[in-house]
């Protein structure tokens, strides 16, 4: 009887691959059997149930290109708020900050331009045709489960047709609701407070309503003066100190809130997920500081809502189909208080719907073909007041686009290989003026890798993508500044890169080795710039620019177990060359374009011992130049900064208690990330949190 259960034990493992197994014994044994232990055994035998416990099974997609991933546990360790904190920690990335708490926060990835960067919630994509830029400060990381970062495109070619008409993507991940047998309910509470003024109180709420349904809630309340102490100094062009300020950062107050709620099925094929997300905020914009004069008169209001909803399901062993639906409404409203600038209040009205079909077949066991289909609707209102501006010189312009995907995924022994082209077809209406031609695109891309050694995981990849970026609503329609007949901006993409991953099972003291490197060469053309005309606050929109970059990442994580103590490292680095190659007669030609520094890079040690946590995390970018011209008068220290947490999990009956303490910039550096908008200096937070 026992071998008989240590086989169905053994079956398990190896038929469910990680699924959760229950095995019980019978409280009747089979006669047979029991006469074989009679006189052996004093009464019948019961073994207790046996769970066994991992990871779901999942159809695991042909990774090509493996993806930079920080996961739950990461996330809870980094001295982050939101997800551009983060996201600061993969390697080819730029973020730019603007200050506070409250300031503006966008990414570019291998310096290529933020609007060439799309980021997916939940599958998907955060829209924002006003002016492509998405502010992922107003994302936290309470609800987060996982954030990736793919260059070119991810593996999986099961996705709609917007995952492959991005240069690079971010992938949010929500937490979906799990529960422990027994358990109808989750409930966890945090609180963080800290500097400038921050109260920031959040909780997250979980019931199971059947055993194929649950439910999610979570909400946030974030508010903070934003007023911290700053030193401030600028050189003239002989190298003297032209001044030297020591003040504190006004108007970067900030009071928003943020409310989710999710309902998650199961089906006997497939899954679906609804979700609705409202963002509400009132903030403060610190403005830059010029010529040792301190602007802060401008405040900005948003309302941020969608609701959108996703279904995959199954229909047999080779054909699966999955939906994505959404629609998005953004209020803006800006105000310009300054009494040395133009008195301006404008409010901007954003709408989106769209939906999504996605269709994966499998030709053969190793064989795959997809084919997707979206449609986009989006339209922008704007209203003024300004003395020299009127809703009449605003077209109020509505897009159409459709896009159609058709991709494959191959598997050879050890080659793996994707192939994609995406069309792009876009209408546009206005309704004063005269609208954009039609256009129509189709961009190919060529993905492959190769595991160079049977028994070791090393790897060499290579990609190529052909891609472009729409011009947005600013860029085509803006008063006195919008150009109807802008070109898109195209992209190249080349990548080469090796990627070695090891366990060592048997080592006393490592654990885990990942280390990768990518080298790569991206071209873009007919890049849109802003040109001035003449006029203070005039610009014109054209197609001028011609930019290259060339650039090695390099990322190195390695785990580490000595006894009961874990030690963690992430290493990341980048070297990046991103020069302006539009005219030589420029006086800019083969410069460095501004905010790209060329040594960049990141790294992370945690230790972990009987529910205490040690990380400490750096931050390092290098010079850069803040204009076209590389002059000195231009340039821009490099900067880094040191973050220090301390962490302390408590387990209390079924509750576990968890609090931190943490040090941001330890060394207290002064530094601006743009020029001219000042950060914090040495600044604390603290969090508690409680899972019920």
């Amino acid at each position: 009887m026992k071998q008989f259960y240590l086989s169905i034990l053994c079956l398990a493992f190896i038929a469910g691959g990680g699924i959760s197994t229950a095995v019980q014994a019978s409280d009747k044994a089979d006669s047979t059997t029991n006469r074989r232990y009679v006189g052996k055994l004093d009464s019948i035998q019961k073994i207790n149930e046996v769970i066994i416990v991992g990871t779901p099974v999942i159809p695991k997609y042909r990774e090509v290109i493996p993806a930079q991933v920080l996961k739950e546990v990461d996330l809870q360790r980094l001295n982050s708020l939101s997800v551009a904190d983060a996201i600061r920690y993969f390697a080819g990335v730029q973020l730019k900050d603007y200050g506070g708490v409250g300031g503006l926060k966008t990414v570019n990835i291998r310096s290529m331009g933020t609007n060439h960067m799309a980021v997916f919630y939940d599958g998907i994509q955060l829209g924002n045709a006003q002016n492509g830029q998405v502010d992922l400060g107003r994302f936290s990381l309470d609800d987060v489960e996982e954030i990736s970062l793919y260059n070119g495109q991810k593996s999986d070619i099961f996705q709609s047709a917007k995952d492959f008409g991005a240069s690079g993507t971010i992938y949010i991940t929500t937490r979906r609701p799990r529960f422990e047998e027994g358990k109808r309910a989750n409930f966890k509470a945090t609180m963080k407070t800290g500097s400038f003024g921050l109260i920031n109180p959040s909780m997250r709420y979980e019931y199971k309503i059947s055993d194929a349904v649950s439910s999610s809630f979570s909400g946030e309340w974030t508010n903070a003066t934003g007023r911290y102490k700053f030193r401030y100094r600028r050189r003239n062009t002989l190298g003297e100190i032209a001044y030297d300020t020591t003040a504190y950062r006004q108007n970067g107050d900030i009071n928003a809130t943020r409310m989710e709620a999710g309902l998650h099925g199961k089906m006997a094929d497939g899954q679906w997920t609804v979700r609705a997300y409202t963002y509400n905020s009132e903030r403060g914009i610190p403005g830059a500081i010029v010529n040792n004069v301190f602007r802060h008169g401008e405040r900005l209001w948003d309302t941020n809502s969608f609701i959108q909803g996703t279904l995959t399901n199954r229909w047999s062993k080779k054909f699966r189909t999955l939906f994505n639906t959404k629609y998005a409404a953004d209020y803006t409203h800006y105000e310009n208080q300054d009494a040395k600038l133009i008195q301006t209040k404008n409010t901007y009205k954003q709408k989106e719907f769209y939906f999504s079909c996605a269709n994966l077949y499998n030709i053969f066991e190793h064989w795959e073909v997809s084919l997707a289909y979206d449609f986009q609707w989006n339209t922008l209102d704007a209203t003024f007041y300004m003395p020299t501006e009127s809703d009449g010189t605003f077209p109020f312009p509505t897009r159409y686009t459709h896009m159609a995907a058709l991709a494959t995924a191959f598997e050879w022994g050890r080659l793996k290989m994707q192939a994609s082209v995406l069309g792009y077809f876009v209408h546009e209406k206005v309704e004063r003026f005269e609208a954009r031609p039609d256009k129509a695109v189709a961009t190919p891309a060529f993905f492959g890798s190769f595991k160079v050694l049977k028994n070791h995981d090393l790897s060499v990849r290579a990609f190529y993508k052909r891609m472009f970026r729409m011009p947005t609503f600013n860029d085509l329609y803006y008063t006195d500044m919008g150009n109807a007949f802008l070109k898109p901006e195209y992209a190249e993409q080349f990548n080469v890169g090796l990627k070695y991953t090891r366990n060592f099972e048997k080592s006393p003291f490592m654990r885990m080795l990942d280390v990768s490197v990518d080298a790569y060469y991206n071209k873009i053309t007919d890049k849109i710039i802003a040109y001035p005309k003449g006029q203070q606050f005039r610009w014109t929109m054209l197609n001028l620019g011609e930019v290259e970059i060339k650039g090695v990442d390099a990322v190195l994580n390695a785990l580490f177990t000595l006894g009961k103590l874990e030690v963690t490292t992430k290493f990341q680095y980048t070297y990046q060359k991103a020069i302006d190659i539009t005219d030589p007669a420029d006086t800019y030609y083969r410069d460095q374009i501004p905010y790209i520094p060329w040594h960049s890079g990141s790294a992370i040690l945690a230790l972990f011992y009987k529910g205490w946590g040690l990380n400490y995390s750096f931050i390092y970018t290098g010079q850069r130049y803040n204009q076209q011209e590389n002059i000195p008068r231009n340039h821009t220290q490099p900067w880094y900064t040191s973050d220090l947490s301390l962490q302390k999990t408590f387990k209390i009956r079924t509750r576990t208690l968890k609090a931190s303490a943490e040090v941001n910039n330890l060394f207290g550096q002064d530094y601006d990330v743009v020029l001219n908008y000042p950060m914090p200096k040495t600044n604390f937070r603290f969090v508690v949190s409680v899972d019920l």
